[in-house]
């Protein structure tokens, strides 16, 4: 399929059809100084976006034929150097879709703006096709980009509804707002206060590397444990919201070899963040409950009896580590989830049937009729 045609799809995520990844600009590259000098001006094609990055924006539509080519910009750069978007990045980013109709006109696709929903998309830099990531990469949290892609061919049109997509009239417009970036090997910032320790794990982390975990010497937790190592400050996580966090986890029974090899850890993946729905049949019971309630920007010690994670004799049903576990989370980040889809509204009932029609619009009998056995 064209590019063009993954623009039909929102979130920002579903783009992701033809993914490559981008190619990464060199470090001493990233600065303010070098975004200013490779400044572009911006196509005149481009519709207008006007009002504050993190809220729902206008649109202008240029007085002018569609175009017939995909344009893109930047319309408003962001502050810190520090907060600049790299190849890597997990991002959270406010996304609306627009179809351009016309010279001069255009409107919102309905149900398409994650303003509207109060659930931003979390976009993978890294899962991105080049045509999205070039125009944000080494951009500032806090910018704004503005996509058009032109309207699609027969065959693009045809390719869109054998997929169920929804077909735009005219020309397809994405803004996307970048909110917040979470880079790999990031850790929540300040000190811990406590290592755990006593009948509990002794957790030491240095820097950006992975935690330390060692298991006492005694038998675990009959109940759940969940202690801030490091106490965030930020929002308390709800449930049904997608967090993001970098975490360890480790089984509190040693090995054959009597040592505690993490069983799933995302600094085994390069230290990138991952991200969950923190509820009920999304993650392990004992997430939920050692989770919710803390604050974002928190370091977590978690001890997970087996009846809340995967059970006591999970590895021999193939369901997972068994018995307790213990994790290490540090609490990223979380935003909301869409709401659920409302079911579609019954039809109303038609008008009563003639007689004639009531009995062709009877239910088959299951008895044979002629020219049937």
């Amino acid at each position: 399929m064209h590019r063009r045609a993954a623009a039909l799809a929102v979130p920002l995520t579903a783009l992701a059809l033809a993914v490559s990844s981008c190619g990464s600009i060199p470090e001493e590259w990233r600065t303010p100084a070098f975004l200013r000098m490779g400044e572009e001006q911006l196509d005149p094609r481009l519709p207008t976006v006007t009002g504050e990055v993190g809220e729902e924006p206008e649109i202008t539509f240029p007085d002018e034929e569609l175009p017939d080519e995909e344009i893109s910009g930047v319309v408003a750069t962001g502050e810190g150097e520090g907060e600049l978007v790299r190849a890597d990045d997990l991002l959270v980013a406010n996304v609306v879709q627009y179809e351009w109709t016309g010279p001069g006109e255009g409107e919102p696709v309905e149900g398409q703006s994650s303003y509207e929903t109060g659930a931003p998309d979390l976009v993978r830099m890294n899962q991105m096709p080049e045509y999205i990531t070039d125009v944000l990469l080494s951009q500032s949290v806090g910018s704004r980009a503005v996509y058009v892609f032109p309207p699609l061919s027969e065959q693009e049109v045809a390719q869109a509804e054998a997929q169920g997509q929804q077909v735009p009239e005219g020309a397809s417009v994405l803004v996307v707002d970048v909110m917040q970036r979470f880079g790999q090997g990031q850790t929540v910032p300040g000190e811990q206060t406590t290592d755990g320790g006593g009948d509990l794990p002794t957790v030491t982390q240095e820097d950006a590397a992975a935690p330390v975990i060692e298991i006492p010497d005694t038998d675990p937790p009959e109940e759940l444990e969940a202690v801030p190592l490091i106490e965030g400050s930020g929002p308390e996580v709800e449930e049904g919201q997608q967090f993001i966090a970098q975490y360890t986890g480790i089984r509190w029974e040693a090995e054959e070899d009597g040592t505690h090899e993490p069983f799933d850890s995302t600094w085994s993946r390069g230290g990138e963040p991952s991200d969950f729905t923190i509820a009920e049949g999304a993650v392990i019971d004992g997430w939920v409950e050692g989770i919710v309630g803390q604050r974002v920007g928190s370091r977590l010690l978690v001890v997970i009896p087996g009846d809340l994670a995967y059970g006591e004799t999970a590895e021999e049903a193939g369901g997972g580590p068994a018995g307790t576990l213990v994790f290490v989370v540090d609490l990223l980040g979380a935003v909301d989830n869409p709401p659920p889809a409302e079911p579609e509204a019954a039809e109303e009932p038609s008008e009563e049937a003639s007689p004639e029609e009531e009995a062709d619009e009877e239910e088959p009998t299951g008895e044979a009729t002629d020219g049937e056995e």
